[in-house]
């Protein structure tokens, strides 16, 4: 019977000194959690991989803009979101030598829109909408990166399809109107128009007799 209570004893003896030795270790962390920095301030965090490569950086820059970064494993930026002092904000994803392939922005007048640019860092398309909903789809020249063609929608809900020569000048248009009319306007290389529809009514003279 004695050993039994020993026994019994030692059981508790252990239980206690068990359970001192999770209260030792948890009380620490529980009083860490309860008074944890909820806000940490600081101009600049730099993120890095296993090895010390960066690969973001989260900062305010001198002009008031603030910037998230965001590198691949050979330190390279390929991806930016940023927001600007006025209210500007934007997007953006590069190639591999640093130059820009998409930009998606919105300006602080309301006017937003997507960026698309060739490899050789000229732009391709550019779709913009405004705060008074028109929309436009504009495509580029790869080589001079002039407007080529653009297709857009007014406000009050008449499309247009505009075509550009090489030099950047209307050549061709084709619309319809809100009442639903359609026309077709061509004009030269100095704007004049030298065809269109629908054609001027014209009057016939009667027949002679």
């Amino acid at each position: 019977m004695l050993r039994k209570k020993g026994s019994l004893y030692a059981v508790a003896l252990m239980g206690g000194f068990v359970g001192g030795a999770l209260a030792t270790q948890c009380i620490p962390a529980i009083a860490m959690a309860a008074h944890h920095a909820r806000t940490v301030e600081a101009e600049r965090f730099v993120l890095v991989d296993r090895d010390g490569n960066k690969r973001a950086t989260f900062l305010v820059t001198s002009r008031g803009m603030s910037d998230l970064a965001l590198y691949d494993g050979q330190g390279r930026d390929r991806a930016e979101l940023r927001v600007a002092n006025n209210g500007g904000a934007s997007l953006g994803f590069f190639a591999e030598d640093g130059s820009q392939r998409v930009i998606v922005g919105e300006m602080p007048s309301g006017r937003s829109g997507v960026a698309i640019y060739g490899a050789n860092g000229k732009q391709l398309v550019n779709l913009t909408t405004t705060t008074d909903n028109q929309a436009s789809l504009t495509l580029y020249d790869p080589n001079t990166g002039r407007a080529r063609a653009g297709l857009g929608v007014a406000s009050v809900g008449s499309p247009a399809l505009v075509l550009f020569d090489e030099a950047g000048k209307d050549r061709a248009e084709l619309h319809v109107t809100k009442n639903g009319k359609p026309g077709l306007a061509l004009a030269d290389e100095n704007g004049k128009t030298i065809a269109g529809l629908p054609e001027q009514a014209t009057t016939t003279a009667p027949d002679a007799q």
